[in-house]
């Protein structure tokens, strides 16, 4: 799609090429500052993996997430790919850019900073859904409920900032909870205006590959602080071995499309469920990374529980994922979400058991789980094939 000078935003699920509806640039452009975003809480959580740094990790990583899912369903709907689109797009790359550098600060008032970039992506969300509003009768409705949610939310935020800490992460809450809260508050007029359900898979897929460099990143990190030793090059080979495997599990399975909630439907679950079942995952994958980078430096003290809780966030994950995935083979979906909680519990089983184990011998342990689920679900396919 050429830049044609400002045109106003349409439903673009109501016309007929919305099947085909692909990625934009502008999309693939605008995710780039999340590799960014992402790779400083990785880096946030590798300095800090306690309890607190770990609560602290998933805390910053909901709204960093948030602001790009937004952005996506707004895309998802109204993008017109204009020059005032194009700017707002521009303008929210700003906000994240500062949120990553919040996450990566060390002042006291780094948090401040965080929530106050939050404010400026919430804004131009709202500038966004105000142009919609005005270009699009139909959705007004739904565009309204986005409207009042969104500022009060960004509002809420946008106090927090003169909160001191830790009460502000407490006002921190309370804004999420209205952000996260508003689709819910407004499903029905949601079920009037469905999102499209071929780009959607696209996007989070999309999200989810920007996630997977961080195990790769991860584990060329920890090895750079060796001379290729046999040991930890090992190690790194195992962890691209795990991170390859995590990869196939997912998009092995990504082929289905997001179920469309009907208006006579209102407590269709799925859609949501498949929505939001790749926040866990994503914060998952990317501590999963993390502990990659210890194992590789040989730190398995560290870095057995951070896979394992990881690796088991994963896959739980991806069972819900499985479960709410609208492809016409419930069978397989229903048996594969069997086999990932069993693998999120002796992932678990892992940590538990694996406290005397060197850091390789762990990695051969998740190698060989996540092997596993290949190798069976290639049966469970094989099976219904039959």
């Amino acid at each position: 799609m050429r830049l044609s000078g400002v045109r106003p935003p349409r439903l673009r699920t109501a016309e007929s090429e919305a099947a085909e509806h692909k990625v934009t640039w502008l999309e693939l452009f605008y995710d780039l500052v999340f590799v960014v975003a992402v790779a400083q809480l990785g880096q946030r959580l590798f300095v800090n993996h306690g309890w607190t740094g770990s609560l602290g990790y998933v805390g910053l990583f909901i709204p960093l997430w948030y602001a790009w899912a937004q952005f996506t369903f707004y895309a998802d709907r109204y993008d017109t790919n204009d020059l005032g689109q194009r700017l707002l797009a521009v303008a929210q790359m700003m906000s994240i850019t500062l949120m990553a550098a919040a996450i990566s600060g060390d002042k006291a008032d780094s948090m401040a900073g965080f929530a106050a970039a939050y404010v400026l992506a919430r804004v131009v969300l709202v500038v966004m859904y105000a142009r919609a509003y005005r270009s699009v009768p139909v959705t007004r409705r739904l565009v309204g409920g986005y409207l009042r949610g969104f500022s009060l939310g960004g509002t809420i935020w946008l106090v927090s900032i003169w909160v001191p800490s830790p009460a502000r992460f407490i006002v921190w809450a309370v804004g999420m909870v209205v952000d996260l809260g508003t689709p819910y508050v407004i499903r029905k007029e949601q079920a009037k205006v469905p999102l499209d359900v071929a780009h959607l898979p696209e996007r989070f897929g999309l999200f989810t590959i920007l996630v997977l460099g961080e195990p790769i990143a991860a584990v060329v990190t920890g090895l750079a602080h060796f001379d290729w030793e046999s040991t930890p090059t090992t190690a790194a080979m195992l962890a691209v071995a795990s991170a390859s495997a995590l990869w196939w599990l997912y998009f092995e399975n990504a082929e289905g499309k997001v179920v469309r909630r009907r208006a006579d439907q209102m407590k269709a679950w799925k859609p949501t469920v498949w929505i939001f079942s790749h926040l866990p995952l994503a914060v998952a994958l990317t501590a999963t990374g993390i502990g990659f980078e210890f194992l590789v430096s040989q730190q398995p003290d560290v870095g057995r529980w951070i896979v394992s809780l990881g690796v088991a966030a994963t896959m739980l994950s991806m069972a819900c994922i499985l479960v709410a995935t609208d492809r016409g083979e419930d069978e397989r979906d229903r048996r594969q979400a069997l086999v990932r909680v069993a693998a999120a519990a002796i992932a678990l089983l892992i940590g538990v058991i694996g406290g005397a184990w060197s850091a390789n011998w762990l990695l051969v342990a998740f190698t060989l789980l996540l092997g596993a689920q290949i190798a069976i679900d290639l049966r469970i396919i094989g099976d219904l094939l039959e």
